[in-house]
C-alpha cells in the first residue's frame, strides 16, 4: 500500500506558507519534500538513491518548490471564502 500526502501549513494567511509532500509505503514514511528545506529528504536508507537522483534534477526540484504558490496559496484563495470567512 502506497500513499502520497500533500500538506500546506499556513501562518498569517498566505504570508508564511510551508508545503510538505510525504511518500508513505506500508504505513512508513519513506521520503518527504519540505519547501523550507527545498529538496527531498530520505527518511529510510532504502530510498536514498532515488532521493539523490531527484535532488540532482533541477526541473523536478523546481516543480516541488513552486507548489507553495501553485498548490498552497492557490487553494487558500479558493477555499477561504467558504471556510474562514463563513460564520
Amino acid at each position: 500500500q502506497q500513499m502520497l500526502k500533500f500538506e500546506c501549513q499556513y501562518l498569517n494567511g498566505t504570508k508564511q506558507v510551508k508545503y510538505l509532500m510525504k511518500y508513505i509505503y506500508n504505513r512508513d514514511q519513506m521520503l518527504h519534500f519540505d519547501s523550507d528545506v527545498g529538496h527531498y529528504v530520505a527518511d529510510t536508507p532504502l530510498v536514498e538513491p532515488d532521493v539523490k537522483y531527484w535532488n540532482s534534477q533541477p526541473d523536478i526540484l523546481e516543480d516541488e518548490r513552486t507548489a507553495v504558490d501553485s498548490f498552497c496559496r492557490h487553494n487558500y484563495e479558493v477555499v477561504t471564502p467558504f471556510t474562514v470567512e463563513r460564520r
